[in-house]
């Protein structure tokens, strides 16, 4: 089945966040506004452009087709569909119902498990560049965030600096340490023996990991997803994994995470944890919706779907190699993100990241402040887009925006 990865949806009136255009200006960059007669290209946030697999909404209208959505609890077929996919899609075998727990959301799953590993106030060890809901919501609630930079190698792929985090987690008292997997912003798939040496420096001074893993089902082809409980005992035991269909399936409007833990004591510390407010609770549709993402369908779509993000990355990477003179960019290895260095060219050209950012608001390419992930010259794109409009983006950042 050939699935439609090129028409130009409109999103407008349709309560979408990233048309919500105006209101994203007006709080980011107050005062600027996109040129008269320039259709504006939301390029922000990280949410697709493409319609979602048709499995999840036939899946779902099969459940409308019955007219009562009163209390119910989730049957074994959620369950199943998640751990066959695992199965099939990371080639793990070992999960089973015990260890599967929902959540309304990867980022209330992590402060579920803060709350389960840490005490108030307490450090916590991340990557930067940081992932912005990392830095929300840890600054909340009152955790202290310790940054280990990533560092780009010889062939500008970021790395881990294992010393760095040897460094902080010998002198800074931390007990947990927060890992994106595959990592936002960069788009790097950390291989297996770098999640391997990670694990091994947590378990010599003993620290948690709790485990974002909600991009695992957007690798860019050459690229394997490793989940970071398979590299160790000692990762499988003091783990807790976060994970979605919301990002791979475009499912974020109706809500539904799920964490994956072994540990039987951790597991029914986060049930409790997570019980507490009496808010997270499973929504219906929500359960219907990733049931028929986690489909054979389901995953034809998603094969699709990586082919075209990797035309994306290929063509959006021919400009800034040949067109944007002073940007850099780090390949994404996933994701669908892209994470733009733009220091080269400030500087080169006497002028801060806010004209450069201002710029492109102004001719309608709407991104996202890099700064916000730590990233002093940076700037964040969506390229989950149908490639035409990815290309006239593209176009616009050439002809007035990185311009001489």
């Amino acid at each position: 089945m050939k699935f439609d990865f090129e028409t130009i949806i409109d999103r407008t009136n349709t309560d979408s966040v990233a048309y919500g255009i105006d209101r994203y200006i007006e709080a980011s960059w107050p005062g600027v506004k996109v040129k008269d007669g320039i259709d504006p290209i939301a390029m922000w946030i990280a949410d697709m452009s493409f319609a979602t697999a048709p499995s999840v909404v036939e899946t779902i209208e099969k459940r409308l087709s019955h007219p009562l959505f009163g209390y119910f609890s989730a049957p074994d077929e959620y369950y199943d569909s998640i751990i066959r996919w695992y199965t099939i899609r990371h080639h793990y075998d070992g999960l089973t119902k015990e260890n599967i727990g929902y959540e309304n959301g990867v980022l209330g799953g992590l402060l579920t498990a803060m709350r389960v590993l840490c005490s108030d106030g307490d450090k916590v060890l991340l990557h930067s560049p940081t992932y912005v809901g990392f830095s929300g919501a840890l600054g909340n609630v009152g955790y202290k965030m310790v940054l280990s930079d990533l560092k780009l190698d010889e062939n500008n792929i970021y790395r881990m600096d294992f010393d760095d985090m040897e460094e902080k987690l010998s002198h800074g008292d931390i007990h947990v340490a927060i890992m994106c997997n595959p990592h936002n912003p960069s788009g790097r798939v950390w291989e297996k023996w770098e999640l391997e040496k990670a694990c091994a420096l947590f378990e010599k001074y003993n620290v948690y990991i709790i485990c974002d893993e909600i991009w695992s089902d957007l690798i860019l082809p050459g690229y394997q997803h490793t989940p970071l409980f398979t590299v160790s005992e000692y990762a499988k035991t003091h783990s807790v994994t976060l994970c979605a269909p919301s990002k791979t399936f475009s499912l974020a409007g109706l809500v539904g995470a799920y964490h994956i833990c072994f540990d039987p004591w951790m597991n029914a510390r986060m049930a409790k944890e997570s019980s507490n407010t009496h808010y997270n609770s499973m929504n219906l549709l929500s359960m219907y919706a990733s049931i028929g993402a986690y489909t054979d369908t389901g995953a034809q779509w998603l094969d699709q779907l990586l082919t075209v993000i990797d035309e994306n990355v290929n063509v959006a990477l021919d400009y800034v190699h040949h067109r944007l003179s002073g940007v850099k960019v780090s390949k994404p290895q996933g994701t669908y993100m892209f994470f733009m260095d733009c220091e080269d060219y400030c500087k080169s050209h006497d002028i801060d990241i806010d004209t450069v950012q201002r710029r492109g608001i102004e001719h309608g390419v709407i991104w996202q402040d890099g700064r916000n992930f730590h990233g002093p010259y940076h700037i964040r794109l969506n390229l989950a887009l149908p490639t035409a409009l990815l290309k006239e983006a593209l176009q616009r950042l050439v002809n007035d925006v990185f311009v001489d």
